[in-house]
């Protein structure tokens, strides 16, 4: 592979892999938002590495010859900055507590691997890594300056509380999140654990970090633990922490997500997958104030509030034996529901805006916009993956198309079609709450011309007959309205 030009502005991410097949995999995910190299072993990725700053390795476990973790242990010796990530279709626990306490690794993802996730999990290893050069740069100026340092920081805190605030949640006038967004910011001002709901997609996150930031615990870390991507096994360790010699693999102590968030708040994503077992330990943390480190004579007391959410109908669980009854009150001392995007239509455009901004600006196409028919196809479609769908969409459509105007053909075929596997297009759902009545009507008639040719088939005679067109007055509303068969 021929090395990118030195100052290339895209990190870079290393993969390691002895199976062609699995790199393409890997590079077809990653190489719209990164430099990818590629290495087929151990001995091959040395020889990149001293020749190439990489950001980010991504390392099977099994491979001839050397095992991903003891590869990555060489790179912790010899690179610590490069985060370190590895894959594998194993999940023996003593490899990853292995990886974790001998090579330092970021992340354990298990096979088979869901693009979205891998991709997020190397954006946030990009990140990491950005924020603990910052962290170091920081730590040298306090030893020279530590006024300037404490202006600094309150500069930034600041940076950040307006920048996760909550009125920069994007929302039309009148968003059902308004409600949400009031109540939330209530519920901040007091140290009480919040429950937040909804499917994924829908921006449980970008809520749970205003709350902190709305808090008096916003100077305290904001730490993020997705509870359904470790294995159960692990879970304890990794929030609670464990002792040298807990277990096979403990070589050195290790705080866990609780402690290091101290005087913080912890968003523990996607509780409603844990089992009750793990429950228990959880309900105890909340009940004393204290986690017992795996292996520890006793407990260790945290000053913590804990943000909790889930996809999952959490009273339904209780019901059926799935969820802990003390837990989940325990929890939701405030519940807020986050509704999916096609509950809340009028949000699409200015979201749909406010993303092409941003990811243009990352690729480089400034000036980027999406046209009216484009916007009418976006309020048609029910987005089953929510805001996550349509960031992804978006990315898409500008990684692949020319020009700054996004036409509707920019974007997949099941979002010209105005539905997703299992869902139909609502008119009343898709129609905008407001805009002009040209705009509203166009929705409306993209969508009865979409209903019509699914129900014949893309069969053109019976569509136009049924809607009293001629082919070719109905192949050019097709063509002004993005349709084509798929």
């Amino acid at each position: 592979m021929t090395p990118p030009p030195l100052h290339d502005p895209m990190p870079t991410v290393l993969v390691v892999d002895d199976e062609v097949r699995s790199q393409d995999a890997l590079r077809r995910t990653l190489d719209e938002d990164f430099t990818v190299f590629t290495a087929s072993s151990a001995e091959e990725a040395r020889g990149l590495l001293q020749r190439q700053p990489v950001s980010v390795i991504l390392c099977d476990q099994r491979m001839p010859g050397m095992t991903g973790v003891n590869f990555l242990k060489e790179v912790r010796e010899q690179w610590p900055d490069i985060v370190r990530i590895v894959i594998s279709g194993y999940t023996d626990s003593e490899d990853i507590i292995a990886g974790i306490n001998e090579a330092g690794i970021y992340q354990y993802i298990l096979k088979p691997w869901s693009p979205d996730h891998l991709l997020e999990s190397v954006r946030n290893a990009v990140e990491a890594q950005v924020l603990q050069q910052q962290t170091a740069r920081l730590d040298l100026e306090l030893r020279t300056s530590t006024r300037v340092l404490r202006q600094r920081t309150a500069t930034q805190m600041a940076q950040a509380k307006s920048h996760f605030g909550f009125d920069r949640i994007v929302r039309a006038p009148g968003s059902p999140l308004d409600h949400i967004c009031r109540m939330a910011e209530r519920a901040a001002r007091y140290d009480i654990p919040v429950l937040v709901l909804g499917e994924s997609g829908t921006g449980k996150e970008l809520l749970a970090r205003a709350i902190h930031y709305a808090s008096p615990r916003l100077t305290g870390p904001f730490v993020v633990e997705n509870c359904a991507a470790i294995p159960d096994t692990l879970l304890e360790s990794e929030l609670f922490g464990h002792k040298r010699g807990a277990f096979t693999g403990a070589f050195e102590d290790h705080a866990g997500l609780f402690q290091r968030a101290d005087g913080g708040t912890v968003f523990l994503d996607e509780i409603g997958e844990t089992s009750p077992a793990f429950q228990v330990k959880l309900l105890r943390v909340l009940q004393e104030g204290e986690v017992r480190p795996v292996g520890a004579p006793r407990p260790v007391p945290v000053d913590v509030r804990i943000i909790a959410a889930t996809h999952r109908n959490l009273e339904q669980r209780v019901r059926e034996g799935l969820f802990r009854e003390d837990l989940y009150y325990r929890l939701s001392a405030v519940a807020l529901t986050v509704p999916p995007l096609r509950e809340r239509v009028a949000d699409i455009p200015p979201i749909a805006r406010q993303i092409v901004r941003d990811v243009a600006g990352e690729l480089g196409h400034p000036g980027a916009e999406l046209t009216d028919e484009t916007l009418a196809c976006l309020l048609a479609y029910p987005w089953p993956g929510n805001i996550r769908e349509l960031r992804n969409e978006i990315g898409r459509a500008l990684a692949l198309h020319d020009g700054s105007a996004l036409p509707p053909a920019a974007f997949s075929p099941r979002v010209l079609q105005g539905r997703a596997a299992g869902g139909g297009g609502d008119l009343t759902a898709a129609l905008p709450a407001s805009g002009s009545l040209t705009e509203r009507l166009d929705v409306i008639e993209a969508m009865v011309l979409r209903e019509t040719l699914l129900r014949h088939r893309w069969n053109k005679t019976k569509a136009a007959a049924e809607l009293g067109l001629s082919r070719v007055g109905l192949r050019a509303k097709m063509q002004r309205f993005g349709l084509d068969k798929p």
